[in-house]
């Protein structure tokens, strides 16, 4: 059996709607299902606005320069993250300075984030592991505290809550990605929502070459002036279209997956206990883009995983070791806890479609491994 890390989950809604918006023959990169689409966003997130960039990532950037930050300045982020969460400071010319995590979330340390901040630092983007929220309440109250920026990377988080509020609503604005393995994707994709009117004036300039539009520019006659330095991050309407088929059906996929995790965690501590599935703390939903484990020789495991068919992942590579921040950029900073934490991470095969077959598969082979 060959099972692997990840499945997209589509359906019919999707073909259709895609099909459709091909078939017009026009709209494919500005158009309404753009604006349809964060609305959606909005509404889903719980937030005032939501704006679409081509990308997790140019939101990220797109959020530093939004907020003024750049040369001098530092931001508070984890090492274990994917690296566009560090990168996004050095795109604006600031200093990504790296925080501890905790074991529970595996999300920032507020105790290691409040030993970090001095008169440079200027934003903190907590990353929400996984589909599991931080401790994000705690560290919003340092950014208050503080009178810092603070910046929710909930790009693998979407619909993720905790006490009932969604993650991406806790910061000052807050960063979301549809690149293909995410709770709901557009194949790449990503968006901000805020509730600042302010911050999402300079967003919609900053995403499209710094233009003051009032209609769609393809299609207009009119002159849209160029009243500030852009980039072209915008989604196109063809993207947009299948993230609305996508959202219409994001509580089911969440669903998927939380039932998925609590059938194969049953299994996996059935066949061993030598590995660990983190416990959610009370008060938290996690959405499980990721599942991530903790477990004992965790590399010789990946590899007779794959000697079996099943595919696995580490997520993530601290950040701080890798070649380009410890050889190019010369960071030489000790994580205990993210360090650890790497050691004995790996992501097992976790999607919407995922069979009770393929699970006992993988739960099964696990079992195997330890008992050699």
């Amino acid at each position: 059996m060959n099972v692997p890390l990840f499945e997209i989950y589509n359906d019919e809604e999707d073909i259709k709607l895609i099909s459709e918006e091909i078939a017009s023959g026009k709209f494919w990169a500005v158009g309404s299902r753009v604006s349809e689409f964060e609305e959606k966003i909005a509404e889903y997130i719980g937030t005032k606005h939501a704006l679409t960039f081509n990308s997790g990532t140019s939101a990220l950037h797109a959020s530093l320069l939004a907020q003024g930050i750049g040369k001098n300045h530092e931001v508070i982020v984890p090492s274990f993250t994917f690296i566009a969460t560090a990168n996004c400071a050095l795109f604006v010319g600031a200093k990504p300075v790296f925080a501890d995590i905790e074991e529970e979330t595996c999300g920032l340390n507020p105790d290691s984030v409040q030993d970090l901040i001095n008169k440079n630092t200027k934003a903190i983007i907590p990353v929400h592991y996984g589909g599991c929220p931080c401790q994000i309440k705690e560290l919003k109250d340092i950014a208050e505290d503080k009178d810092l920026v603070l910046i929710e990377d909930a790009a693998e988080a979407f619909g993720a809550s905790v006490d009932g509020k969604n993650v991406g609503t806790f910061g000052d604005l807050n960063v979301l990605s549809f690149c293909q393995n995410k709770i709901i994707t557009t194949g790449e994709g990503g968006a901000i929502v805020t509730d600042s009117d302010e911050i999402y004036e300079k967003l919609k300039l900053i995403r499209s070459h710094g233009r003051l539009e009032g209609a769609d520019y393809f299609s207009s006659s009119d002159f849209f002036d160029y009243i500030d330095v852009g980039f072209n991050w915008r989604m196109s309407n063809l993207t947009a279209t299948l993230g609305i088929s996508q959202i219409n059906k994001a509580d089911k996929i969440i669903e998927l997956r939380q039932k998925n995790v609590e059938y194969i965690s049953k299994r996996l501590a059935e066949e061993t206990d030598s590995v660990v599935v983190p416990e959610v703390p009370n008060g938290y939903d996690n959405v499980y883009q990721l599942f991530s484990i903790f477990a004992d020789n965790r590399d010789d495991l990946i590899k007779y995983l794959a000697d079996n068919g099943i595919s696995s992942k580490i997520y993530f590579h601290p950040v701080h070791q890798s070649k380009f921040y410890k050889n190019e950029l010369g960071y030489d900073v000790k994580l205990p806890i993210t360090e650890s934490i790497f050691e004995k991470t790996i992501t097992l095969p976790m999607f919407p479609s995922i069979t009770t077959e393929q699970m006992d598969y993988v739960a099964e082979t696990v079992g195997k491994f330890y008992k050699k």
